[in-house]
Parts: structure tokens; C-alpha cells; sequence
């Protein structure tokens, strides 16, 4: 009985060698330690590979391969704020809310980004309240201004996904930050968005002009009927007129009829 056993096992072992005989060389697990006295991995990976590049989640994958995709404008004025953006340095796009200017500006730095046209992308904004005083806020610097800037996150998040812009951001490549920083600075081999470009002043306005560098496009987005500064203050609309006859520089001037949001958006504009 006790040899039959020992025979039983004996085969039993043979059967299981050469099952793990026929493995793949990739899946065999070696006989000893590896070189160095160290014991190899039984699946190693490549060399710089980090789980969080790929996406557990499909969905989170799909939307990033989308989202590098160009955007197609809806209506005439949009394309041709597009082609402007392609072709000149300097751009200002003008017109109520809702007509896509902020979106379009961020996607085309999107792209030039992803493409290697510039190394980095820089959205700044006034911090100014849109009617209401919100009084101190706690916290520190980037606490008290995370409110004003929450608009470029939202627009950037949309278009890179929340991991994504994360990393950016932290790397320097994503810059976001309120138009008081901007003096002093040159900005070279960049994407320049400045937004709601109605609530600066003329001398604000003047000041991030003359910040533009060597291969750096620049694109100023506000509505001059939207100002949350005192009649009279903002620069927007006369730095427009000023600037609109120079070849180098594009202005261009969208209508309700170019919102994209709700219908019932344009019909609110035109009687409020």
C-alpha cells in the first residue's frame, strides 16, 4: 500500500513538471535566485512604466484619446476665431457669453500643446467678483484665489481629464494664475489665454500685451457689455478699436447668434 502511494505521488509530480515545462519563458519561475543573489519578478515590466499612465478605467482612457481630438467650431464666427488663432500671434475675441470664446481658446492651446507648437500654456484672469464682495477667504494664497480661477480648471479639466491636468499643473507645463502676477514677466514658447478681459483696465490690459514673447500666441476673450468694473473703467473695447486696423492682429466680434449654450440664453441677452 505504501509503495503504491509513493508511486502515485511520484507520477503525480512528473505530471506537474511537465505542465510547468510547457510554460511560456516569460511565465516559467526560474529555478534560483537571479543575478546578484536577487530573485528576478515573476512578470516584470519594462523599464519606466507607471500604472497611473494607463487608465484602469476604459471610460477614463476613452476620454482621454477623445478629448486630443480637434474641436470643430458650430457657426462662421467661430471658424473663423479658429483660423485666426492659426495664423496670427496676437487675437481678440469679443462677444456675449456663451459663444464659445474661452472654450475655443483653451482647446486650440490644448492642441498646441499635445503638438509641440509651444512648451507651455498660461490662462490668467482678473480677480474680480462678478457683482457680489465675497470678503476674506481662508486658507492660503492659492486657497483665496482657487474661486476666481475655478472657471480655466473647469475648461481645462473638460479637455484633459482631472488626472491629466493634474500632472501638468504640477510640472509647470499648466500655468493658471490671477493678471496681478503677470508684470515683469516675458512669455516665450507659450499659449497665453487671458479671459474675461472686460474687467481689466486699460492699463492692465496694456501691461499683458507687452508681455508677449518669441513664438508665444496670445488670446484675449471678454464681452465688453459684461463688465463688473464701474462705467468707463474697463480698457477691453478701446484696446480693440486701437488694435483692429494692424495686419498682425486679429479682433474678432461674435453676436447672440453665435451662443452655443441653451436657446434660451440668446433670448435672454437681447431683452436684460
Amino acid at each position: 500500500m505504501a509503495k503504491r502511494s509513493a508511486r502515485k505521488a511520484a507520477a503525480e509530480t512528473r505530471h506537474q513538471d511537465s505542465r510547468v515545462g510547457r510554460l511560456p519563458e516569460t511565465t516559467r519561475i526560474p529555478a534560483g535566485k537571479g543575478q546578484g543573489g536577487k530573485v528576478r519578478p515573476l512578470f516584470p515590466e519594462p523599464p519606466g512604466w507607471d500604472p497611473l499612465d494607463e487608465p484602469a478605467d476604459p471610460e477614463e482612457a476613452q476620454r482621454d484619446r477623445r478629448y486630443v481630438r480637434k474641436v470643430r467650431p458650430y457657426n462662421d464666427h467661430q471658424r473663423a476665431l479658429m483660423a485666426a488663432i492659426e495664423s496670427h500671434n496676437l487675437i481678440l475675441a469679443l462677444g456675449p457669453a456663451g459663444t464659445g470664446k474661452t472654450y475655443l481658446a483653451i482647446a486650440k492651446a490644448v492642441e498646441a500643446l499635445e503638438a509641440g507648437e509651444v512648451g507651455r500654456i498660461l490662462l490668467t484672469r482678473p480677480a474680480i467678483e462678478a457683482g457680489e464682495n465675497l470678503g476674506y477667504l481662508p486658507g492660503g494664497l492659492e486657497d483665496k484665489l482657487d474661486p476666481y480661477l475655478r472657471p480655466l480648471y473647469d475648461a481645462l479639466n473638460e479637455r484633459l481629464g482631472a488626472k491629466r491636468l493634474k500632472g501638468l499643473l504640477a510640472d509647470g507645463t499648466i500655468e493658471i494664475a490671477p493678471v496681478a502676477f503677470m508684470r515683469g514677466r516675458t512669455l516665450n514658447n507659450a499659449f497665453v489665454v487671458i479671459d474675461e478681459a472686460q474687467n481689466c483696465t486699460y492699463g492692465q490690459i496694456k501691461m499683458l500685451l507687452t508681455r508677449l514673447g518669441w513664438h508665444t500666441t496670445m488670446v484675449l476673450t471678454g464681452d465688453p457689455d459684461q463688465s463688473d468694473l464701474l462705467p468707463g473703467v474697463s480698457g477691453l473695447a478701446d484696446i480693440a478699436d486701437r488694435l483692429e486696423p494692424l495686419e498682425d492682429v486679429a479682433v474678432i466680434r461674435l453676436d447672440e447668434g453665435d451662443i452655443v449654450r441653451h436657446p434660451l440664453v440668446a433670448s435672454l441677452l437681447t431683452v436684460v
